[in-house]
């Protein structure tokens, strides 16, 4: 293992909306350069959020990335990457879902692709929902759907759901919520 790795460049090849993408040149043990690529994310916010019958509320919509439709908690990006991501989740509910919620509670903190990106996503837990309405984007269309925990986790292991943020957060949530 190599105690001395050092960052020699840092350069941008594509400013996207979202991400960027640079390639960095990396010295290691001052005998060697290598070229690593690098994501960099301003960040997300992630909610989970819980009906009054116990349910959770999912969004199904359309990925370009896998070229089909998922299921998945509500998330977005933050606008600014220092916009605290309690904000962030509490937007995203209301704009994805059409309830909003008072007393968040954090759930979880998830680093998604560590070998090549730096995406934070704060995930949180929505409980005594208020009904309010959806402001979805004009690039979202969102079908919401509510499954019990025990629905959701079938369709984990299944292979239905294998997002990583919603795998990550509905199993922390179950373990933290519903441990008997």
């Amino acid at each position: 293992m190599s105690d001395k790795i050092r960052r020699l460049n840092r350069e941008l090849k594509f400013k996207g909306k979202i991400i960027d993408f640079y390639q960095d040149t990396m010295e290691i043990n001052g005998d060697h350069t290598v070229i690593w690529d690098f994501i960099k994310h301003k960040g997300a916010a992630a909610v989970v959020p819980v009906l009054p019958d116990g349910k959770i509320l999912m969004v199904r919509q359309y990925r370009n990335a896998l070229e089909r439709y998922t299921l998945e908690i509500p998330a977005g990006a933050l606008d600014e990457a220092d916009e605290p991501g309690i904000r962030c989740a509490s937007r995203e509910l209301e704009e994805e879902t059409g309830y909003r919620c008072e007393n968040l509670e954090w759930l979880i903190n998830l680093r998604t692709t560590v070998a090549f990106c730096n995406e934070r996503i704060e995930v949180y837990v929505a409980r005594d929902l208020i009904p309010s309405k959806q402001h979805l984007d004009e690039d979202e269309f969102i079908d919401l759907q509510a499954y019990t925990i025990d629905e959701l986790k079938e369709k984990i292991f299944s292979g239905e759901i294998e997002d990583a943020k919603t795998v990550s957060s509905l199993l922390a949530y179950d373990t933290k919520y519903n441990r008997n």
